[in-house]
């Protein structure tokens, strides 16, 4: 041991120096093993002994070697060819000392994977000296035809040895003898987790199927079904994978759920059918115990609380499961069981948006069909008063056709799923006194500041249209009769800005920050929806644009709503957009 780095001896010896230092060496060892036996307990002598004995006789014969060469002038070779035999000697003593002392650790550890190969790659080559030896056999005693058998036996041998090579049972298989008989422990844990994790992490099955794959895989089952908790704190079946899903009551799925919020264990089908008592009188149902192949069921703990469990089919590999496997199963159990809970709230989620959506779709909905109502209406109310002037009834045919064109694409919409059109190039100007037009009849009426500018917008063409009339309607209602509504439209290098300015009761800062744009807030009680102010608000954002408030109480309020301009379009395209509005 202590000098077997040097090598082959030396056949002339020139020099004692190092004949020398090897022996101080051999006896500066001999001597911090008499200090460690020395200087030990009684109690300690028992574990000691064999240790110091062992390698206190690879010393003495080191020495001993040493003085005889520096004695004699020349190595004796047959002292140094018996040495090696002395040391193997020897090391059964000092394995000996090592078994009584378990706590002993070197903090060496060898890889698994290099355990793994390097019994693969043995196994192999003995396979192979074997198979030679039976191929040279076969060729002695083979007569005429020997060369033939043996360079079929030997092609035959190899592609068996591939086969084995490759087979996932067999390597499965020699996975599990090495982890159970060369190791602490049975698991690499931190590969193991690595392995899981990636498994979870992957995109090519859905959520329930990837829980239920990568907890099967670290007891090599192919096979599982499982359960999770919905939104009602019962239990449903999520999926099956190369496995029968059975018909499981939800009150038995429950009592199972709250055996595992009891214990938190791993149940073994093929142990609890031996000894039910062990599982604190939990009753299984007869169909979940009469699944082939059945083999553990996992629960999937998430904040002490089970999001489900796991059903895992028995292995062809690993036929039982120990403390190890049962601890890794739980911990990985409460990993699956946080992505599952994120899984489930993601659901959860889309179907919330999805509702919102659909909500948020019959509100504006019913706030166009408001708004056609409110121009009806009017109608009705002056009819009385008016239906004998001719530019009354002109009014009155114009309105109908507005109604009736904004209620046909109101039905285009709720029939095709969306709302709003292919966006074009829009004049502003041109769609602002469109929009006026429609409030003629009223008072005060609203008036657009004349200019020379021409503004262009990319914009759906109603959208934009009901973003104006909602905010000159709202003007018009918070406005008396004597007062003012002025529309202004200019320009930057960029963005067309609309002013929509009124001289009605105004709003107060506190309002215009909370309020205004609050979808489903409403001042007008019953009759209104509060969606008017929040869908132009998102009309306008979602071209790229903006509306900005400025109002105080008895001041009046004034609208600044900026969009970005867009390049002129042919003016077929304009005028076939206003004639359609």
């Amino acid at each position: 041991m202590s000098s077997s780095i040097l090598g082959e001896p030396p056949e002339n010896l020139k020099h004692d120096i190092p004949l020398i230092a090897w022996m101080v060496f051999s006896i500066t060892g001999l001597l911090l093993i008499e200090q460690l036996y020395r200087n030990s307990s009684k109690e300690q002598h028992w574990f000691l002994k064999h240790l110091c004995l062992g390698l206190g006789s690879i010393f003495a014969y080191d020495f001993f070697i040493y003085a005889d060469a520096l004695l004699f002038k020349h190595l004796d070779q047959q002292l140094w060819d018996a040495r090696g035999v002395i040391n193997g000697i020897a090391m059964p003593l000092i394995m000996i000392s090592l078994t009584r002392n378990p706590n002993w650790s070197l903090n060496l550890q060898v890889s698994r994977q290099v355990v793994f190969h390097t019994a693969t790659l043995t196994g192999a080559g003995f396979y192979l000296v074997l198979m030679s030896g039976a191929g040279y056999f076969i060729r002695y005693y083979g007569g005429t035809w020997g060369s033939v058998l043996q360079i079929t036996f030997l092609f035959g041998a190899g592609l068996l040895l591939f086969i084995l090579l490759f087979s996932d049972k067999i390597r499965s298989s020699v996975r599990v003898i090495l982890s159970k008989h060369f190791f602490s422990y049975k698991y690499d844990y931190r590969e193991e987790w690595q392995k899981f994790t990636h498994q979870l992490s992957e995109h090519e099955l859905e959520t329930p199927e990837r829980i239920c794959s990568a907890i099967g895989s670290l007891v090599q089952s192919k096979g599982g079904v499982i359960w999770g908790r919905n939104e009602h704190s019962t239990y449903h079946l999520l999926t099956n994978w190369d496995m029968a899903a059975p018909a499981i009551s939800s009150s038995h799925l429950l009592e199972i759920s709250q055996f595992f919020e009891r214990t938190e264990w791993v149940i073994d089908f093929d142990e609890y059918k031996l000894t039910p008592g062990i599982y604190d009188d939990l009753n299984l149902p007869t169909s979940l115990l009469e699944i082939p192949n059945a083999w553990l069921m996992v629960p999937l703990l998430f904040n002490a609380e089970v999001y489900g469990f796991v059903l895992v089919k028995h292995s062809d590999i690993q036929k039982n499961i120990n403390w190890e496997d049962r601890d890794l199963l739980k911990i990985a159990g409460k990993q699956a069981a946080s992505l599952l809970a994120q899984y489930q709230a993601s659901q959860a989620l889309i179907q919330a948006q999805q509702f919102e959506a659909f909500n948020r779709l019959s509100a504006y909905i019913v706030h166009d069909l408001k708004n056609i109502l409110a121009q009806q209406s009017l109608i009705v109310s002056n009819a009385e008063k008016h239906k004998h002037k001719p530019e009354f009834v002109d009014d009155v045919i114009l309105t109908v056709r507005n109604s009736v064109t904004r209620m046909t694409r109101l039905m285009e919409q709720m029939r095709n799923g969306m709302r709003g059109a292919t966006p074009v190039s829009i004049d502003i100007k041109q769609l602002l006194k469109a929009v006026i037009q429609r409030f003629n009849t009223r008072q005060p009426t609203p008036t657009l500041i004349d200019t020379e500018l021409q503004a262009f917008v990319f914009a759906d063409n109603e959208q934009l249209s009901n973003v104006f009339n909602h905010i000159i309607q709202n003007a018009l209602e918070a406005t008396e009769e004597h007062g003012s509504i002025e529309i202004n439209l200019c320009s930057s290098l960029s963005s067309a800005i609309i002013e929509i300015k009124d001289s009605g009761c105004g709003m107060d800062e506190s309002f215009i920050q909370h309020r205004l744009f609050k979808a489903f807030d409403s001042t007008k009680g019953l009759t209104g929806m509060g969606v008017g102010a929040f869908e132009s608000r998102e009309v306008v954002r979602s071209l790229g644009g903006d509306i900005q408030v400025t109002s105080s109480p008895g001041s009046g309020t004034t609208f600044h709503i900026t969009l970005p301009l867009h390049n002129k379009p042919h003016p077929n395209i304009q005028d076939a957009q206003i004639r359609n509005y």
